[in-house]
């Protein structure tokens, strides 16, 4: 979903463009990038990529096997440190629940991620949802909380899986 609930993509059923979606992740993060006088490297935009190539969360030791296959030695902490650029810049997300990342939906704003996972097919989709996150501020407020970190995220079967 977009921001106010447009449709969210990943478990529509609609026709999806993968390489298309990948292109534009990574001209967004190439853009982006510029903007803000920031380096996408290109070990940075391989993790990128590593990252979008499907939409289902990927842990760093996975992104970790792909990049030895691509160059001779890449150490655990520079992986890390390439997902930490990317999460500091919104082009990723951490999965907390599964300890893995996924492309980030919305790249060029500051929002608060919900996500849908399909246990069974492993697809994650993030939805930016006003209803949503208008309900969690207003039961924090009515507790006296104030919310520093907020993770969403919903298990369950994609519309694919359930049929």
């Amino acid at each position: 979903m977009t921001e106010g609930g447009g449709e969210l993509n990943a478990f529509t059923g609609t026709r999806h463009d993968h390489a298309r979606c990948v292109a534009g992740a990574l001209d967004a993060a190439t853009a982006l990038c510029q903007r803000r006088g920031v380096r996408l490297t290109a070990l940075r935009r391989r993790v990128l990529e590593l990252v979008w190539a499907s939409h289902s969360p990927v842990g760093a030791y996975d992104i970790l096997d792909s990049l030895r296959q691509d160059r001779r030695r890449v150490a655990p902490p520079t992986v890390y440190r390439a997902l930490e650029f990317l999460r500091a810049q919104r082009f990723v997300h951490r999965i907390d629940s599964l300890n893995a990342f996924v492309g980030c939906a919305f790249p060029g704003a500051a929002h608060r991620a919900y996500f849908l996972i399909c246990r069974d097919c492993g697809n994650a989709a993030e939805i930016d949802d006003r209803s949503l996150r208008s309900a969690l501020e207003s039961l924090a407020d009515r507790a006296g909380f104030l919310i520093k970190q907020e993770t969403v995220e919903l298990n369950g079967l994609c519309p694919q899986c359930r049929a």
